[in-house]
């Protein structure tokens, strides 16, 4: 009988305390030990010491970061298995040298998609303000004017996959959709179904509804600046539900507390979980959610099971779905 301890692992943010049953995990049973955690540490040191125990590391998305610094503290680490075919929190390339295997998963359902149909709608109609008037008894029945979206004008930032699929629900809504992006060319706009604008200081001057679908990079971040948000008409709305840093925050913050723009809806934050005293949960005009983009059941049910699989290969010797630099 072997004497040698079962490998630990360790499932991180998992807020909603559906990990471990969102999916079928006995696979593991008697391979592992596994604890989860609920939370996100911030702190280098408390995630180090948290950590130093763990063989094996599950991450949802970026919540938890996985640099060079974090990496070079953890000598046990030897798999992580996160969620999504890439992620953007851990520094692969340096994981490799460190002889850590890092495998991804897929997913399903049309989560971000919904999400960010449900963020705009519930932003340009104002729900969340009449919500919380109808549930404070405020006396006064009414007390916004929604956007009628039909015949306006939706701005699509970064027109891949998501942002062709988010163009052809706008046209059932009755929308003219344009759209821009650094390499976006008149070409591949017609063939998403977009308009193609030159520049993005037309595409935010010109739009209605401003949607932002790019993938953060070093060449797109801080791409949405001070100067575009101010351009902006005083009767638009933006919507992020992509990642915080592609935009200049804090101008962000000033153009909504100015009443500048007619509102926003935010899913992404440059620091997530947003900070408590942090000072978009006190702006004006903003309809918030906490990076619930990719949340659903069938997206995570498709992320666990494929974990459990990806952890089950890594034991046998034999990784799955590997993640390379």
């Amino acid at each position: 009988m072997s004497t040698n301890p079962l490998p630990r692992v360790a499932i991180l943010d998992d807020y909603q305390g559906v990990a471990l049953s969102s999916t079928d995990w006995s696979p593991l049973k008697g391979k592992v030990v596994v604890d989860v955690f609920r939370d996100t540490l911030l702190d280098e040191d408390a995630l180090v010491q948290r950590l130093e125990p763990y063989d094996i590391v599950c991450a949802m998305r970026e919540r938890t970061k996985f640099f060079r610094p974090v990496l070079d503290r953890l000598p046990k680490l030897k798999f992580i298995a996160t969620t999504g075919l890439r992620n953007a929190g851990i520094d692969v390339a340096y994981a490799k040298t460190k002889g850590i295997v890092v495998s991804g998963t897929g997913g399903a359902g049309n989560a971000t998609l919904e999400h960010i149909w449900a963020l705009l709608l519930a932003t340009v109609r104002y729900i969340v303000v009449e919500d919380a008037n109808v549930k404070a008894g405020n006396p006064q029945w009414q007390s916004t004017m929604p956007m009628g979206l039909a015949g306006k004008t939706l701005g699509l930032v970064g027109v891949g996959r998501l942002g062709s699929q988010t163009a052809a629900i706008a046209k059932a809504f009755g929308m003219k959709v344009v759209g821009w992006s650094p390499h976006l060319t008149p070409e591949r706009a017609e063939a998403a179904g977009v308009e193609f604008v030159s520049s993005k200081a037309q595409l935010f001057k010109e739009s209605d509804v401003i949607s932002i679908q790019l993938v953060l990079s070093a060449s797109t971040t801080g791409i949405i600046t001070r100067a575009d948000l101010f351009s902006m008409k005083p009767t638009a709305f933006f919507i992020n539900t992509s990642r915080g840093p592609l935009v200049d925050e804090k101008a962000l913050v000033d153009v909504l507390n100015e009443e500048r723009i007619a509102g926003a809806g935010l899913d992404v934050f440059d620091i997530e979980p947003l900070p408590l005293d942090h000072p978009l949960r006190r702006a004006k005009r903003v309809t918030l959610s906490p990076h619930s983009g990719y949340l659903s059941d069938t997206n995570y049910a498709a992320f666990w099971s494929q974990t459990v699989g990806n952890i089950v290969a890594f034991l046998e010797g034999n990784p799955t779905n590997v993640i390379h630099p």
